[in-house]
């Protein structure tokens, strides 16, 4: 891992707002057959009605299906200021070929253009336009599961607060990878990593002050989903992070509030990694140990469903 870190020129370490805009020109779009693992998903760009104005949605569906399939909403990574709905969405596609899932990737806003609410809202709309037109897509709107990476993940997790307090659409389960949950930035793991890694403290300070702006006081639970007191009555979540990266402890505060409130989450905390690391070296065991734990957590929540720690 630390090799992979010392000679990858691509690894954003730390971030100053002035260099988000050279990090936007980094995202490139994967080529189609990569997308679509070679024409077994079937690829679609979807313009829906957003609360910003048109919000673009990618839809991939497995080609082979015999009926609604399940389907994961993605929200990319970028620390909600860079990235694009094809980002991080390769490594996706075999996960939904293998298990016969839809993806639907957000086209969200970035901030600090477009400050909270703007990301959670457009996700949450693409959540509400994939439940409402289930039918017409071919998805099953009773298995919706929200999924991101880094901010991706935060904003999964923030949505489901909102369905859960807005009274829908309903989630399935929540697949949060190395989540961004916590705009306080002062965890040990936060100062642990500073200046190291993948992503560190002032790269985070950088990113939550683009999205929150100046004022940090009063910040909601569906901008900094770390802040929820309650985190009863969410769908069941899968949280994996690295233990050499920023979001370590926060992650793991999280599955432990979840189990506190009464619900169902499966932690892993993998040894040394670093902050998106399945991404950095996919080839790596503990690489291919991580996408394994998904998928059989994917398998498992769709064979069992919903379960609580008063109700297995």
């Amino acid at each position: 891992m630390a090799h992979a870190l010392a000679t990858n020129p691509d690894i954003v370490t730390t971030l100053r707002p002035d260099e988000i805009e050279a990090l936007r020109t980094r995202s490139v779009v994967p080529p189609r057959e990569e997308i679509t693992r070679s024409g077994r998903l079937e690829h679609s760009e979807h313009v829906i009605e957003g609360p910003g104005g048109d919000l673009r949605v990618i839809l991939l569906l497995p080609a082979a299906r015999t009926g609604p399939v399940p389907v994961l909403l993605f929200a990319h990574g970028g620390g909600l200021v860079v990235g694009g709905p094809y980002d991080g969405l390769a490594p996706l596609t075999a996960l939904a070929d293998e298990a016969g899932l839809a993806i639907a990737s957000v086209d969200y806003r970035l901030a600090p253009e477009h400050r909270y609410p703007a990301a959670v809202e457009d996700v949450y709309a693409a959540l509400a336009w994939v439940a409402g037109q289930a039918s017409a897509l071919d998805v099953d709107p009773d298995r919706i599961i929200l999924s991101g990476i880094s901010a991706g993940g935060g904003l999964a997790a923030a949505t489901a607060l909102l369905a859960r307090d807005r009274g829908g659409p309903g989630v399935f389960a929540q697949l949060l990878v190395c989540p961004m949950l916590d705009d306080r930035n002062q965890t040990a793991s936060s100062a642990q990593m500073a200046g190291h890694g993948a992503w560190d403290r002032d790269a985070n300070e950088t990113a939550w002050s683009a999205y929150l702006g100046p004022d940090r006081t009063d910040v909601p639970i569906y901008a900094a989903p770390a802040r929820a007191e309650d985190l009863s009555g969410l769908p069941p979540a899968f949280i994996d992070v690295g233990s050499a990266e920023t979001f370590r402890d926060e992650c793991v505060a999280y599955a432990d509030r979840i189990w506190q409130s009464g619900g169902d989450a499966e932690l892993h905390v993998w040894p040394g990694g670093a902050h998106g690391f399945d991404a950095l070296v996919p080839e790596a065991l503990l690489s291919r140990d991580a996408t394994l734990a998904r998928a059989r957590w994917l398998t498992r929540v769709l064979v069992h469903g919903r379960r609580t720690l008063a109700g297995i």
